[in-house]
């Protein structure tokens, strides 16, 4: 499905994020290696700025460390 700029026209006016931001950051999740530190750390950066909200280094640790171990609950009622 073909997302079009009206699209991101109301995402952009709601969120404050533009579309070039969201395209960025959706071509570093597809073409990221998401096993990889680095990688991870520079999308929780970009998702904390993108969001307004911090990141202790300790949650970072956290968040980098489930992933790549793989621990990452399959379904969402998993994760609650």
């Amino acid at each position: 499905m073909a997302l079009d700029d009206n699209f991101f026209d109301k995402v952009e006016k709601k969120t404050k994020v533009s579309k070039d931001t969201i395209v960025s950051l959706a071509q570093k999740l597809q073409n990221g290696n998401m096993k990889d530190e680095n990688t991870l750390r520079e999308v929780i950066s970009t998702l904390s700025k993108m969001t307004g909200r911090s990141v202790s280094k300790e949650k970072e640790d956290k968040i980098v460390e489930t992933i790549i171990k793989d621990k990452v609950p399959k379904g969402v009622e998993k994760m609650f």
